[in-house]
């Protein structure tokens, strides 16, 4: 099943974007509950102060990865149009089923791609209208990375509640959030009431250990469950 087909088949969903390319942590990940595993290459990621390299240097654990996967696994194929351009067919090739992109980060090539899931975000400088096109530009999920870097990790307020809301009023494509704020698992059910298909965890909420990551995934799937 293709990424944006389990959104849409699930009321919620639960993924995560793990803080390093480590089979381990997705293992524990996928043990306790998550639907989805998304990674990276090509990238500074600055929740979790990793630096990611190319497809060639991270094959080997991204192959592990996608080897031992319990759903559908993505990948964050870097920043930058011309970056991407160059490596985002490796990881169509070794079996990735979505891809995770800023808008201005993907190249026509891409969106052209019908055989991978594209789930496309818009920064803290998008406008609402813009949301109507995604579909006809050939985007799957939206993914609503919309607060700006310099609030990263702190609480979830009413302001983001009513931008989610009014995301998920303006398209037909489901929409995942992700802990950019330190969305806690009591507050899911409130992105739930708006209208949102996933939330995405990562460092912010998980941390980067391994215990952390297993404490943070069966707290998000047990507050889940007992919502859908």
């Amino acid at each position: 099943m293709k990424f944006h087909e389990l959104l849409k088949a699930k009321k919620h969903s639960l993924v995560i974007s793990l803080p390093a390319n480590d089979a381990k942590l997705a293992e524990v990940s996928w043990a306790q509950g998550v639907d989805a595993v998304k990674v990276h290459i090509n990238v500074a990621h600055k929740a979790s102060g990793t630096a990611f390299g190319s497809f060639e240097q991270e094959k080997n654990v991204l192959k592990q990865i996608l080897a031992e996967a319990k759903g559908p696994c993505g990948i964050v194929p870097g920043v930058g149009v011309d970056v991407v351009a160059g490596d985002y067919k490796n990881a169509i090739d070794a079996g990735f089923n979505f891809t995770s992109l800023y808008a201005h980060d993907m190249p026509i090539s891409l969106a052209n791609e019908s055989s991978i899931s594209k789930m496309v975000a818009f920064d803290g400088s998008y406008e609402i209208d813009d949301l109507k096109y995604l579909e006809r530009c050939k985007a799957d999920v939206f993914e609503a990375s919309i607060v700006q870097s310099e609030t990263y990790g702190q609480a979830l307020s009413f302001r983001e509640l009513v931008r989610y809301a009014r995301i998920c009023e303006s398209t037909n494509l489901p929409v995942l959030v992700p802990t950019q704020r330190k969305i806690l698992s009591s507050e899911v059910g409130n992105l739930i009431s708006c209208g949102v298909r996933a939330t995405m965890i990562g460092a912010i909420v998980t941390g980067s250990a391994e215990e952390s990551i297993k404490r943070a995934v069966a707290e998000y799937r047990n507050a889940i469950d007992k919502l859908i």
